[in-house]
């Protein structure tokens, strides 16, 4: 693979597709889903952060980019061209690399209250996220 591939994107696929991994975290970490429990496991107090602005959001954006134009980029490599190699291209970089990336972060790190917990919830959205980037990249493809 070469880094002229970067010209051979669908630029307009790797902008959806990181704004809809980014919006599934909105959902992800909402109290009703895992929020509560992410928090917990963090060792966070359930009240919201003070000062809390928008800049939050920059890093979790900066990082459902690189990670949805890491994948496109692999996608354009080995030619995946629809929704299903999509999902398929999303799964394997979820669970190939965020899963055991989270979970050996999480079994050494004893500054959470459960580790383990807090690795799980954070592996699910990302292995979740990454297979709906690679939908919308294999299907704009």
């Amino acid at each position: 693979m070469h880094l002229t591939v970067l010209g051979d994107l669908n630029w307009l696929a790797v902008i959806v597709a990181t704004i809809a991994y980014f919006a599934l975290g909105a959902v992800w970490y909402a109290e009703f889903a895992f929020g509560k429990a992410w928090q917990r496991a963090a060792g966070w107090d359930l009240n919201p952060p003070e000062n809390a602005g928008a800049g939050i959001y920059a890093v979790p954006l900066v990082t459902c980019f690189t990670a949805t134009l890491a994948t496109a980029m692999v996608g354009a490599a080995s030619g995946t061209d629809n929704i299903m190699e999509g999902i398929l291209l999303g799964l394997v970089v979820g669970v190939g690399i965020a899963l055991p990336v989270m979970f050996v972060t999480g079994t050494y790190d004893m500054t959470k209250p459960a580790p383990k917990t807090f690795a799980a919830i954070g592996a699910g959205y990302h292995i979740v996220g990454l297979a709906l980037a690679g939908a919308i990249l294999g299907q704009w493809t």
